[in-house]
């Protein structure tokens, strides 16, 4: 079926950056055939019409970096630093979850992530024990796109590392075309702090054998970059290299602590960054030089990190205050400007992620995207100046359609594919499990 959505400004989000008012998106099959101005427009050519209204249209937000399993920990250990949060609170907090817990916090932080405009996310989840099986399976059901990790830790016994090397390994196989292909997996080391070198080698292996990217936290404190000093007498990038993980495609979340010779090496490599402003200001981890990774060439997308460090999925809060933050830092008003700061949010994360075929509005890519609508909201008026509201005036909660492969997922700010109230009865019933 041929549909056509008429009356909307379009933002491709294109390398040229191209938008258009009273732009036109036709969708077939899942995918843009067109995406432009009305004068292309042939009526008689496809099998439905929907005006937009004067709607604003753009792909959608590509979440870099998350923990969904975490959601349903929101608004505990807010106030600590990284290493304390960690082994206090969400480490010990992980080990009671349930399977039921982690599905319905699971679906809690997808819910969240839809309505405010995600449309795709990169996750990296620990089940300790939990049936990974079921979560990614509760997570497909909602429609989303997504690229998921069974997270690896040298913990335990040395079985209990195989095993979870294993498990690593099966959860990559089984779901790196799920879903209809819009799952595909990661191998997924924590750290160089929570994982020792053979570990890292072995995830380099499994990475390469299975032609899956690798998804690693790195360089995220000072405090991190002097353990691994002195541990094994180089920064965690140099570390890293030498277990091979970066031979294949990679992303690293977070890159606050880096010098200009990891940032040419990451740009020779292809590593790209997850950029988690809001997580790493709450954790006082610091604030990531995102101005120099540009400069430098890598690729830089947009994240939320868990809520348990942000407290919420809203990517608008996000590149926001990445734009906003770098400025600052600076002092100097022209870094980031808005057109670069909604690349990263979109086509830029998604080639972060390995998936160019959504984050843009042009023919040939999944017909990923979301509406605004402006005309009843005085934030964002004058409506004329969309481009700069999108970046710093827009919420998550201004999000009015959400559509992944044509599919429509969120009507009117409503979600058609989960049951809202069942998911947040759940997960305040579940909540009270726990030991906090």
């Amino acid at each position: 079926m041929k549909t056509a959505y008429t009356n909307g400004t379009i933002f491709t989000m294109d390398a040229a950056n191209e938008w258009y008012k009273n732009g036109i998106i036709i969708t077939e099959d899942g995918r843009i055939v067109y995406a432009g101005p009305p004068n292309d427009f042939e009526q008689q050519s496809v099998d439905e019409t929907i005006d937009l209204k004067g709607k604003w249209v753009l792909p959608g937000l590509v979440n870099t970096h998350s923990h969904i399993l975490m959601t349903i920990l929101r608004g505990t250990g807010d106030d600590m630093n990284l290493k304390p949060w960690l082994e206090q609170r969400v480490w010990p907090l992980e080990q009671q979850f349930t399977p039921e817990i982690g599905t319905a916090s699971a679906r809690l932080g997808v819910l969240e992530m839809l309505k405010s405009g995600t449309t795709t996310f990169s996750d990296m989840f620990n089940p300790n024990g939990i049936d990974s099986d079921e979560v990614i399976h509760a997570i497909a059901d909602s429609g989303i796109r997504g690229a998921f990790s069974h997270t690896v830790f040298s913990a335990g016994s040395e079985a209990d590392q195989r095993a979870n090397l294993n498990e690593a390994e099966r959860f990559a196989k089984t779901y790196r075309s799920f879903a209809d292909g819009r799952f595909t997996t990661m191998i997924a080391p924590h750290s160089p702090y929570t994982c020792t070198p053979k570990a890292l080698e072995e995830c380099a292996r499994l990475a390469k054998e299975n032609k899956v990217m690798a998804h690693i936290h790195v360089a995220e404190t000072d405090g991190e970059i002097e353990e691994i000093l002195t541990r094994y007498g180089a920064r965690p990038i140099e570390h890293i290299r030498r277990s091979g993980l970066f031979d294949v495609p990679a992303i690293m979340a977070h890159g606050v602590v880096l010098n200009d010779e990891e940032r040419a090496f990451m740009k020779e490599r292809d590593i790209r960054v997850a950029h988690n402003p809001v997580s790493n200001l709450k954790l006082g981890s610091g604030v990531a030089d995102v101005a120099a990774l540009r400069e430098a060439d890598v690729k830089v997308g947009i994240a939320t990190d868990g809520v348990m460090s942000n407290n919420n999925f809203d990517m608008f809060e996000e590149l926001r205050l990445a734009a906003l933050l770098q400025k600052g830092t600076y002092k100097d008003a022209t870094r980031l400007p808005a057109e670069e700061i909604l690349a990263m949010a979109t086509r830029i994360g998604a080639e972060a992620v390995g998936m160019k075929h959504t984050g843009c509005l042009k023919s040939g890519r999944c017909a990923d995207f979301i509406t605004i609508d402006p005309s009843d909201k005085p934030h964002l008026q004058p409506a004329a100046e969309a481009c700069s509201h999108l970046v710093y005036a827009v919420s998550g909660k201004d999000v009015c359609d959400v559509y992944v492969e044509g599919r429509q997922l969120v009507k009117d700010g409503q979600c058609l594919t989960m049951d809202e109230e069942k998911i947040i009865a759940d997960a305040n019933r579940l909540r009270k499990q726990l030991e906090i």
